[in-house]
């Protein structure tokens, strides 16, 4: 599988994975990469743990996911032996529901053995982020990882990347609290009446000169965050 990586600062990379056009994310630090997201099968998680060493020249340590969606969970496995981390409250529906998890998976068109494979064989996040974690990566640099929902789901993650130098933009992964290349999906996991929430503090987050990365589709800026916010309290207003 060809990964074409986009770089957004120095060290700090994404690429969007064929066919479900999701988002993984890079981060390198002195001696290893922090993932963003680790695709929809083992297959494409061995592609990106590959890319992300061919790229960066580092070996991959860490892994946060976003949420909890097939999407962006079921390569997790072939991470294996690196720190997981994900929202309180995703390591339980990895657990309970890693079944629907499969069906969902199926039900987009991955092909079923691939998807009993990577649901057998899937990581829990073995660290819960309440609030908000800083974690120091190497090198001096640090990440924030803010648990910014409920909104797309009842456990949504986000990652920021400060800029390393003075004027230096941040990055913010957004997972599918953002979109940009289709209408955000309101699943029935999805929370609608908390999601223009969940917006606001991903904004107040990375502020306005941050660039934000979707879970699926091409990076966006603080405005499109904002309209998009503005577009889900309408779509979900109570009448």
């Amino acid at each position: 599988m060809d990964i074409g990586w986009e770089e957004l600062a120095p060290g700090v990379l994404r690429a969007r994975l064929p066919r479900w056009d999701a988002t993984v994310g890079a981060v390198a630090d002195a001696e290893g990469a922090l993932v963003v997201d680790t695709g929809s099968c083992l297959a494409e998680g061995a592609a990106v743990r590959t890319a992300v060493r061919e790229r960066l020249g580092l070996p991959v340590t860490r892994v946060a996911l976003t949420h909890a969606h097939f999407d962006h969970v079921l390569g997790t496995a072939a991470f294996a032996g690196v720190q997981v981390y994900g929202a309180v409250g995703l390591e339980g529906v990895l657990r309970h529901d890693r079944e629907a998890i499969q069906r969902d998976a199926v039900r987009h068109g991955l092909d079923p053995a691939a998807a009993a494979q990577a649901a057998d064989a899937l990581v829990l996040p073995q660290h819960a982020v309440s609030g908000e974690l800083t974690l120091s990566l190497g090198g001096g640099r640090q990440v924030l990882l803010a648990n910014v929902g409920p909104g797309h789901t009842g456990h949504d993650l986000a990652v920021l990347v400060p800029g390393r130098e003075p004027g230096a933009r941040e990055v913010v992964f957004c997972g599918d609290l953002v979109e940009e290349s289709g209408e955000p999906q309101a699943g029935p996991d999805a929370l609608p009446a908390r999601w223009p929430a969940a917006l606001d503090r991903l904004l107040s987050l990375g502020g306005e000169d941050a660039v934000y990365v979707p879970g699926h589709g091409a990076v966006v800026d603080a405005a499109f965050v904002r309209a998009q916010r503005d577009a889900l309290a309408r779509r979900f207003a109570r009448p």
